[in-house]
């Protein structure tokens, strides 16, 4: 039956009896437990109205206000008073289309928007419209990335996409899966190390494992205590490493702390380096911590989710080199490269079947047997998960329409902002970097007239670390930019600016800085 037909028999339902086919047949209903089965329970062509509306509000009030500069970044409330705006309790019974529509207006009005040329917040900004075809596709046709008979465009994507970005590590084969954020990436791989040293932990569990110990920088992203957290190692076993006042691992340093665990009674087993730091972007030196990897037979894990994308620049990758020696990557393309959250890939040299083997189940209501088909297709066993999002079609579309060279192009030019915005920090008064960047995160303090020539008296750090809580306030409530700030080690509040966004122009960079003087001059 044809979609207009099966809304016109909907349509005139009537009594216990409904208009059913082209031949206008009318049929009895069935009703079973007070319910009537045979029409739909809605009408498609209603609900088609609403998502051409719906998309209308998204284009207008998400897409083209939410990458104009002469918009807000957010139109800030309190808590209180957006709950009110926003109602949004759940009720009884639905609301009418025209409701539903200014509901999805409200929504996109009083969001931040993360597109917005002028917002610097977080490691992900900016909008690349291909990939947003691509999610708004993924939503649509709503499949789980567990077996190619349910996804079998996406299985096939997926692996070519995987393999792609092995390729610029630098192996010829290898694994992997995308998975929901790097700090799951970066989970995936201290579970695997664990796995490979100790089998018997997949069974057996804890009883199984001696005291085991991991290795990582005092930079490094909180999600690996995390994962120790979860996973049973224990946050008293992750051995903080020692950094250079760049926030660079200390490989001498990574070396004494494994003889010093192993000496008390610990099993070293994993070696977690970053390749671009949270806060101060910093690059590990990949070579000399697989030597220390290598000597002992550790697990060699790098976090490059967010520095991973350098790979892509001739310039720039040399910041990773000796990544082609690690075991496993977390590298999310969601950040620099712009492909949307979440695009987050876990991937291994180990093309043995470890990533199975560490994490399958072996469900027989979705991995079968007995299939019909290949069922080397089925990955979804390689997972932690069950169900799991599409999360490579975006990332694939996006590299269709830009290719390598684009891709690339991208992260010179945030470096290239990155270079800009420090020879202008250094022109103007008041602007003091923390440190020189060695990737794209710039993090400074802004010194106030009111503060200047005051360093090193009574109370300065404490005033200096007022004034980037305040500002940013001032920022945020104006809706002009936004932008993070943090204490740090035993450094006071300062602002960590990356600019990554394709949408920037000069002027913003410009705008920037005159807008952080102009909320911070009074201070």
């Amino acid at each position: 039956m044809s979609n207009s037909t099966a809304s016109r028999a909907f349509a005139n339902l009537n009594g216990n009896y409904e208009l059913k086919g082209s031949a206008g047949r009318q049929q009895k209903a069935v009703t079973v437990d007070g319910v009537t089965l045979n029409g739909p329970l809605s009408d498609n062509r209603d609900g088609e109205r609403f998502l051409e509306d719906a998309f209308q509000i998204i284009m207008n009030e998400a897409v083209k206000k939410g990458t104009d500069v002469t918009e807000k970044v957010c139109d800030w409330k309190e808590p209180g008073k957006l709950r009110e705006i926003m109602d949004l309790e759940l009720r009884e019974t639905g609301e009418n289309h025209e409701r539903l529509l200014q509901r999805c207006h409200d929504v996109a009005k009083y969001s931040v928007k993360t597109s917005h040329p002028r917002f610097f917040n977080q490691l992900f900004a900016g909008l690349d419209h291909h990939s947003l075809a691509g999610r708004f596709l993924t939503e649509a046709l709503n499949s789980s990335q567990y077996t190619y008979e349910v996804a079998p465009v996406f299985v096939l994507m997926e692996e070519v996409v995987l393999s792609t970005l092995r390729s610029l590590i630098g192996w010829d084969s290898g694994d992997g899966i995308f998975c929901p954020g790097g700090s799951i990436s970066n989970l995936y791989a201290m579970n695997l190390a664990r796995y490979r040293a100790f089998p018997e932990v997949k069974q057996r569990g804890l009883w199984a494992v001696p005291r085991l110990a991991v290795f990582t920088s005092k930079e490094c992203h909180y999600s690996v205590g995390k994962s120790a957290s979860v996973l049973g190692v224990g946050l008293q076993n992750v051995h903080p490493v020692k950094v250079d006042e760049r926030g660079v691992m200390i490989p001498e340093d990574l070396d004494e702390q494994i003889e010093k665990a192993r000496s008390q009674g610990s099993v070293p087993f994993l070696v977690s380096a970053t390749s671009g730091t949270t806060i101060l972007g910093a690059f590990d030196p990949l070579d000399k911590i697989a030597d220390v990897c290598e000597k002992h037979k550790l697990w060699f894990h790098v976090d490059a989710a967010w520095g991973g994308s350098a790979l892509l620049s001739k310039k720039h990758k040399h910041l990773l080199k000796g990544i082609d020696r690690a075991d496993s990557v977390a590298w999310n393309p969601h950040k620099m490269l712009m492909a949307g959250l979440q695009s987050s890939a876990f991937l291994m040299k180990d093309s043995s079947g470890l990533l199975k083997q560490c994490h399958s189940a072996n469900a027989t209501y979705l991995f079968q047997q007995d299939k019909f088909y290949d069922m080397s297709y089925d990955t979804g066993d390689k997972s932690i998960q069950c169900g799991r999002k599409v999360d490579c079609l975006k990332l694939w579309l996006m590299w269709k329409a830009t290719g390598t060279l684009g891709l690339e192009q991208r992260v010179d030019r945030a470096f290239a902002y990155t270079r800009y915005l420090v020879e202008e920090m250094k022109k103007r008064g008041g602007f003091q970097l923390v440190v020189e960047p060695q990737f794209v995160n710039l993090c400074f303090w802004y010194v106030p007239p009111s503060l200047r020539g005051e360093e090193g008296s009574e109370g300065y750090q404490e005033k200096l670390s007022k004034v980037a809580p305040t500002i940013k306030e001032r920022m945020v409530k104006k809706g002009s930019m936004m932008v993070g700030y943090q204490p740090h080690q035993d450094k006071v509040n300062f602002f960590r600016l990356v600019v990554i966004s394709p949408q920037i122009t000069r002027a913003d960079l410009d705008f920037f800085l005159d807008e952080i003087e102009s909320l911070g001059r009074d201070l």
